[in-house]
């Protein structure tokens, strides 16, 4: 039996995984009847004479002979068709708060159904999910989880919505946008936690189906992508650009890496960036950096600097800056851009004080940007 089987009829099946050993396994999926995820041709590529297939989904647009894999592992051409390996066979599903997102304008204080799928576009140096964001589908353990049973196990635990999370859900496409079709119908909103390295096309397909995007903005410099993603920063840029425009709520996480991407004239020229292009109400949040895959040997970013990073951002307009991954903080809470109260109180991921009103300041009445009920 191939490892990425995954038998419904065992709750030890899913605590062997890690993961959800506290989820109803009758809510799961059919998997007694499937011993394995369903094929589903991916979209977004061209087929070349030969037998060979272009990808089109990322900016990478590999091209690809019969049995080859694309560099983010996921996509395969199969006889002269591209087939998606990463469908409906997640290799991580946690019940999380939305604020893990990181998300601090959108729907605070619920549960959020988070998914992840092996494979990623980018090899990050510092990669928290490492183990199946650098694996194929095919090598890690997952489960079924069809689109059509997301919805029930995200209500069996009282989440208001599906976030796509932990790895890239670029890589991932297909199965994002059919979720997305079976869950909203239901009531449920759908955010994606993304590097945002995606090419225009299949980025606008989720438009009208994702509510919310956490862009992870690695940093603001092309020497950074190139030496730690392994990937270029303008194509980020430009999806940045497409999702303020499109509607869909935006956040941004900037993690700060001691010595990579600390410089305070790179936080300013990216805190500008964000205000002249996206805007002052985006929300930014910049991450605190712990030792992790191949940067164990570095330290942890000292507060001085994330709270330099936050005080510089509010220098260039951003109205609404955040620290995350830092425990207990001022800069953790939600404050009223029109009269500095403290309308959002937070421990961590945790929400002690919701004060916004129909998305309003109870105080000063001013507007709060952000998606603050269903």
């Amino acid at each position: 039996m191939p490892r990425r089987t995954f038998l419904a009829s065992s709750c030890q099946a899913l605590a062997t995984l890690g993961a959800l050993p506290f989820l109803p396994v009758s809510s799961v999926v059919h998997a007694a009847e499937t011993a394995e995820a369903p094929a589903r041709e991916a979209s977004y590529y061209v087929q070349l004479p030969g037998g060979n297939v272009q990808c089109s989904v990322c900016p990478m647009n590999c091209i690809l002979k019969p049995g080859q894999v694309c560099f983010c592992r996921n996509r395969k051409n199969v006889d002269g068709r591209m087939r998606a390996l990463a469908y409906a066979n997640p290799s991580l599903i946690e019940v999380d708060s939305i604020e893990k997102g990181p998300l601090a304008h959108f729907l605070p204080a619920t549960k959020t159904l988070s998914i992840g799928l092996s494979g990623c576009t980018l090899r990050c140096l510092y990669c928290q999910n490492w183990q199946v964001s650098q694996a194929s589908p095919l090598t890690t353990d997952n489960i079924v989880l069809l689109p059509g049973d997301v919805a029930s196990l995200a209500e069996a635990q009282e989440c208001k919505s599906v976030a796509f999370t932990y790895t890239e859900p670029v890589t991932f496409q297909e199965y994002v946008v059919d979720v997305a079709r079976a869950v909203r119908p239901r009531g449920l909103k759908v955010t994606c936690m993304t590097a945002a390295h995606i090419n225009e096309e299949p980025l606008k397909e989720w438009f009208g189906l994702v509510d919310a995007f956490t862009v992870s903005l690695k940093g603001f410099t092309e020497e950074f992508y190139q030496r730690v993603c392994g990937q270029s920063l303008e194509p980020v840029l430009k999806a940045l650009s497409l999702i303020a425009a499109s509607g869909s709520w935006l956040e941004i996480v900037n993690l700060v890496v001691p010595g990579y991407n600390d410089q305070e004239e790179d936080i300013r020229k990216m805190s500008r960036w964000i205000s002249a292009n996206l805007g002052p109400d985006v929300p930014l949040h910049f991450a605190r950096f712990v030792p992790m895959y191949r940067l164990k040997n570095l330290p942890s970013t000292p507060m001085s600097t994330l709270e330099k990073a936050v005080a510089i951002a509010r220098e260039e307009g951003l109205r609404h800056v955040y620290l995350s991954n830092v425990g207990a903080h001022d800069d953790s809470n939600t404050r009223c851009h029109g009269c500095d109260k403290v309308l959002v109180r937070r421990l961590g991921l945790k929400v002690l004080e919701n004060r916004v009103i129909d998305g309003r300041c109870p105080d000063c009445l001013v507007t709060l940007p952000g998606v603050w009920s269903i």
